[in-house]
């Protein structure tokens, strides 16, 4: 079975570029090209893709705002913003509309494509610039970020805490990862308390983010 895209992008060499390239996957099929997110917002409606590659500037209506829209409307759809903008300001709100990933455009056509193989898996795609500047963002109280940990601490994780990690980069709740793992939701609540301890992080959020990088060096 193919992994259906719908690419978003008001630039048509980028546009016809991408497509080209994608297109050449034996496990893509390339079922719509939209213009802005207008179009990007019907054509989910109406081609139901596994994932849509968003770029965030585009006339008419934004990649943000048409990310929102496809991820309350088709749940089952999902958003992988594709984009130049490697600022927080960007990556952030971005993130927020429930897009799985965040890649920028610089981004390796290999690794792209893995991106979006990983992505169709349901696993958290971000390119490997931005993770700080994620963190700078959501930091509490605007304080100076902490830089994520070397992936050498990940050594101090047992092997169920290092499954337990490897959810938090799908945005699973507790609830959700027991019933992935078929154990307790006390159980994984103390895993996960466990797990920012020994990484000495303050969030899932930042967890996940650091899981990302752990899962993707190890690739």
């Amino acid at each position: 079975m193919k992994i259906r895209l719908l690419l978003a992008d008001d630039h048509q060499i980028v546009l016809k570029g991408i497509s080209f390239f994608l297109g050449l996957q034996p496990d893509f099929e390339i079922v719509g090209e939209a213009h802005n997110g207008q179009e990007a917002v019907e054509m989910a409606t109406s081609l139901k893709p596994d994932i849509v590659l968003m770029d965030l500037n585009m006339p008419v209506m934004d990649g943000i705002e048409a990310s929102k829209l496809i991820t309350e409307r088709h749940p089952e759809v999902k958003v992988l913003v594709l984009t130049s903008f490697s600022d927080s300001s960007h990556i952030v709100p971005a993130l927020q509309t429930g897009a799985i990933g965040y890649m920028l455009k610089e981004v390796e056509p290999d690794q792209l494509v893995e991106a979006i193989r990983s992505a169709y898996k349901g696993n958290v795609q971000l390119h490997p610039e931005i993770s700080n500047a994620i963190l700078s963002q959501l930091s509490p109280n605007g304080s100076e970020a902490k830089k994520l940990p070397d992936i050498e601490v990940a050594k101090a994780l047992t092997r169920r805490e290092l499954e337990v990690l490897e959810q938090l980069t799908k945005g699973l709740s507790n609830k959700e990862i027991a019933q992935t793992l078929v154990v307790a939701e006390k159980t994984v609540k103390t895993h996960v308390s466990s797990i920012l301890s020994k990484l000495n992080l303050s969030d899932r959020t930042q967890a996940a983010l650091f899981a990302v990088q752990l899962f993707q060096s190890a690739e």
